[in-house]
């Protein structure tokens, strides 16, 4: 269930001291399950965040409420189809900050349309991505096939 929480929700261009925290977010056990993503380690995580933030074509900010690293979400293209991901830490879930996060983003990302791609037993992320006038578009049977998890792919057409 989620429960609102008053506090501010903003984003800010990534700083190199963010990704300590991103870093710790993507090895937290319970975001390994829910987002079916495998963690990096410091050598491959750095190499991942150097490439994101040295790409003029991609789009990643810091999600901050009230003021402490909450979380990134970023936009790049992928096979022919501009995405968007995002990652909040664990302390961070269920209060509403992802959707108010991707509120705030998709007014800056005017790119349509915008696909998002989510295991299919991550249901809180699909209720973020609803909130925000994504769609069930299709399945995504390649999410993550060696692991047999299959996936959803959400689609915003408009703004």
């Amino acid at each position: 269930m989620t429960t609102a929480v008053h506090g501010t929700v903003r984003l800010r261009e990534v700083e190199e001291d963010d990704l300590p925290v991103f870093f710790e977010h993507q090895r937290d056990p319970e975001t390994i399950s829910m987002a079916a993503f495998p963690p990096r380690d410091w050598e491959a995580f750095m190499a991942h965040w150097a490439k994101i933030m040295g790409d003029d074509t991609l789009i990643a900010r810091t999600i901050l409420f009230d003021g402490q690293v909450a979380g990134n979400i970023g936009s790049f293209e992928r096979d022919g189809e501009q995405e968007i991901g995002y990652m909040l830490g664990r302390d961070y879930w269920g209060k509403g900050i992802a959707t108010r996060a991707l509120s705030a983003f998709l007014r800056h990302v005017t790119t349509r349309p915008l696909h998002a791609h989510v295991a299919k037993h991550n249901v809180a992320s699909m209720r973020v991505l609803e909130k925000n006038g994504f769609t069930l578009s299709r399945e995504d049977k390649e999410f993550l096939p060696e692991e047999g998890v299959e996936g959803f792919v959400f689609e915003l057409r408009s703004t």
